[in-house]
């Protein structure tokens, strides 16, 4: 059964930081890269942050220094550290899993259900 699980948002101030978690577990894939994408009201989704198996990072401009990913092999999970959060950084953060079949070798995507954060005084 796929499971891509978000948890960690919820509302915090400017300056502020959360914790968020993508719990992963697609079973006979391997997972080649997890990120982490958001969401605006009104805007198009983007990406975040990203992780590699071999633990590469990608972080887009706009979090750099601010964000980090990373992956919690005990509790299998990837998460992203946010701190000094902006009100813009106002969103819905999915966690998505890009996965190869092992049977058919077809890379696929899977998208977690949403967390919302949100960053106000």
């Amino acid at each position: 059964q796929v499971q891509v699980v978000e948890s960690g948002g919820g509302l915090v101030q400017p300056g502020g930081s959360l914790r968020l978690s993508c719990a992963v577990s697609i079973p006979f894939f391997t997972i080649n890269v997890v990120g982490w994408y958001r969401q605006a009201q009104g805007k198009e989704r983007e990406l975040v942050a990203s992780i590699t198996g071999g633990l590469s990072t990608n972080y887009a401009d706009s979090v750099k220094g601010r964000f980090t990913i990373s992956r919690n092999n005990a509790k299998n999970t990837v998460d992203l550290q946010m701190n000094s959060l902006r009100s813009e950084d106002t969103a819905v953060y999915y966690c998505n899993a890009a996965a190869r079949g092992v049977r058919d070798g077809v890379l696929r995507q899977y998208w977690g259900q949403g967390t919302q954060v949100t960053v106000s005084s």
